[in-house]
């Protein structure tokens, strides 16, 4: 039996320390594919743990002085994790996705049009900007957007037909079973929704793939008909923070669109996707208590909503950076009860038809589901 195989009940508990402190590579080279900065997991590395694809902090602050150590892997790219010397699981370094190694007949590599989050999830960021950042008096201090455009990584603005083209191709060849569409907010009306529209309908047009379209609420509803009828299967309208006084602390100009806003789409949201496909982000870490946290997610969950707690990851490059990622003990205190939650209401994240909450791989959420 493999190794990865020998999941048990300590296995989520365990995926709540690794995503909290973090994993010290043996190997330096395993660590070449992770993300660093960017608009998704940034500064994590997808690997392998108890039966499925986690995303767990390599090249953060706390990561360096994490007590977990990954060792060389094997010929098979399993790695025995050690803390403190003694080996309490293993996990396994997915291999590079073979549609990282083509490039448009222009010379971008598909790799700077949309990347691999996790085992079967395509990603992308239709605008590599947003109206807010850099302004220290608008901009998310938790945000690093910029950072993997500055470095050369991606380009600004993906075309839908680049987009057709790498999703076709990752289907094709890395089974990539449904795509994350996120985007800079580059506008205070639409809130980049058009953009979504285009690029879901030029993918959709290409290969049948589940898509999530991710952006802010818009100034209208009707976009929510807009982006379904376009083929958008799924919506992320993420908070973040759920208190005001955090979110006027922690992202000054996205506060700007009040709390009561983002309550009203979601219940727009709902009536066009349908219960259970609309989800948010919330970082677990960031100032807000757990019972803050589980009071927005009962109040969300009520809606039809899927509140994704993850663990806030202090990502290089920002002005949070030296910013204490929550503890195992934190955030032991949420996901148990708000998995309960979910569960009890039928609201689960594997019946979403694409998205982040579906992947689940930045959060131990999941694990509490079943």
């Amino acid at each position: 039996m493999s190794p990865l195989a020998l999941a048990d009940a300590g296995t989520a508990a365990l995926l709540l320390d690794l995503q909290s402190f973090g994993l010290r590579l043996e190997d330096s080279e395993v660590g070449i594919a992770g993300r660093r900065g960017g608009a998704g997991p940034s500064d994590h590395k997808a690997v392998k743990f108890g039966g499925r694809t986690v995303m767990v902090p390599i090249a953060t602050a706390s990561a360096c002085e994490s007590p977990f150590v990954a060792g060389k892997p094997d010929q098979h790219g399993i790695s025995e994790i050690r803390r403190d010397g003694v080996v309490v699981n293993h996990i396994e370094f997915p291999r590079q996705p073979r549609f990282y190694e083509l490039q448009t007949a222009d010379g971008i590599p598909y790799s700077q049009i949309a990347t691999l989050h996790s085992s079967d999830v395509l990603a992308t960021t239709l605008l590599q900007s947003c109206i807010r950042y850099g302004n220290r008096n608008t901009s998310c201090q938790f945000c690093a957007i910029g950072e993997s455009l500055a470095a050369g990584k991606t380009i600004l603005r993906k075309t839908p037909e680049q987009l057709a083209e790498v999703a076709k191709a990752a289907v094709e060849l890395d089974a990539v079973k449904h795509m994350v569409m996120t985007t800079g907010t580059p506008n205070l009306t639409d809130r980049g929704a058009a953009m979504l529209c285009e690029s879901a309908q030029a993918v959709k047009a290409a290969v049948d793939l589940p898509i999530q379209g991710q952006c802010e609420p818009p100034d209208d509803d009707i976009w929510f008909e807009r982006m379904k009828a376009c083929g958008i299967d799924s919506l992320g309208m993420h908070l973040e923070a759920v208190t005001p006084d955090v979110r006027a602390r922690i992202m000054p100009g996205k506060a700007g669109v009040p709390l009561e806003r983002y309550m009203d789409a979601f219940d727009a949201a709902v009536k066009v996707f349908g219960r259970g496909q609309v989800s948010t982000y919330i970082l677990a870490g960031l100032g807000d208590t757990p019972e803050a946290i589980l009071a927005m997610s009962e109040r969300l969950i009520g809606k039809g909503v899927y509140p994704f707690v993850v663990p806030f990851v202090p990502i290089t490059g920002t002005p949070l950076e030296n910013h204490p990622a929550p503890t195992p003990a934190f955030m032991a205190q949420i996901l148990p009860k708000l998995g309960a939650m979910l569960k009890q209401a039928n609201l689960l994240s594997q019946d979403i038809k694409a998205g982040c909450a579906k992947c689940g791989a930045c959060s131990a959420l999941a694990s509490y589901e079943v």
